[in-house]
């Protein structure tokens, strides 16, 4: 548990950034671009470290098919959702909302994937939503000010990434963390380089102009390579329901590098909402440090 626990704070620290470059890099390119150029910088990144390591990724009889939905359900679909819902609400909204993946990928789990759940995980996934509500000062207000699109297309990205993380757990668990996340980059990169040279053709050679260039690979070889490596080891190792719990975390590490790198202040309901959310994550993973007890017993 220790070792699932340094992954996921580190995981948050990576993806405490992504909305910070997704908000800059909106401001010279499309959506659609945002996400292409993620997804391609991110499966270059994971094609050199399989070819450093020589690690054998390819096999004839890897379940394509849900390869291709995970790659739509978690990467594709919920980025370009962010994307567009970055264009109308702010990054801050964006991440409050982004923190209900928990909450979406429990349900969706108890009701479609017949996860059975207890009233720790119950408990901590509404804890912790407490703690991020804390956190960011979140008013009523807040929702009435914002675009109910971009409030609508957010929710449509925290429920995509509920999916996403289901089906991984259901139907790639045998694969290797290298392989669920390079082929389903690789899908991704596919897919919505299609869908740009549809949507948006002429910005896809902004991608490599020096203004984009920089937060893309920030975004694309840390926030969608490295950062997925690490995703898909705490669903594949722990849980889907504690893998989400980075999109608590998120928020906590974006405070972070706001006071590092833009000296934002950092607010007593910030660390009271910081130790609620640790409160909650530690609840809800009640269940997966039985289960690995179990599974070391046996």
């Amino acid at each position: 548990m220790s070792k699932l626990y340094g992954i996921l704070i580190t995981l948050s620290l990576i993806w405490g950034t992504s909305f910070l470059f997704i908000k800059l890099l909106l401001e010279d390119l499309p959506p659609a671009a945002v996400v292409f150029g993620r997804c391609f910088f991110g499966v270059i990144l994971l094609f050199g470290i399989v070819l450093v390591k020589k690690d054998k990724v390819w096999r004839k009889d890897l379940p394509w098919g849900y390869i291709i939905l995970v790659a739509l359900t978690n990467n594709v679909l919920p980025w370009f959702f962010i994307s567009s819902s970055e264009t109308s609400i702010s990054s801050s909204l964006a991440s409050i909302l982004n923190a209900t993946t928990p909450v979406w990928t429990l349900v969706i789990g108890s009701i479609f994937f017949k996860s059975v759940l207890n009233k720790f995980q119950w408990s901590g996934i509404f804890i912790g939503f407490l703690g991020i509500f804390l956190l960011s000062e979140f008013k009523i207000a807040d929702l009435q000010d914002g675009n109910m699109i971009g409030i609508m297309l957010m929710s449509l990205a925290a429920i995509c990434y509920g999916i996403g993380s289901q089906l991984t757990k259901k139907h790639l668990n045998d694969l290797t963390i290298m392989q669920i996340s390079f082929f389903t980059l690789l899908f991704s990169s596919i897919i919505s380089f299609i869908f740009v040279m549809i949507t948006s053709a002429e910005a896809v050679s902004s991608l490599f102009h020096y203004e984009s260039l920089l937060p893309l690979l920030g975004l694309g070889s840390l926030g969608s390579g490295v950062a997925y490596l690490l995703y898909y080891y705490l669903v594949t190792k722990g849980s889907p329901e504690f893998a989400s719990f980075v999109t608590y975390l998120a928020p906590i590490s974006a405070i972070i590098w706001g006071a590092l790198l833009l000296k934002e202040q950092i607010h007593t309901s910030m660390l009271m909402g910081l130790i609620i959310i640790f409160i909650g994550v530690y609840i809800s993973s009640i269940k997966v440090k039985g289960k690995k007890k179990q599974i070391a017993a046996d």
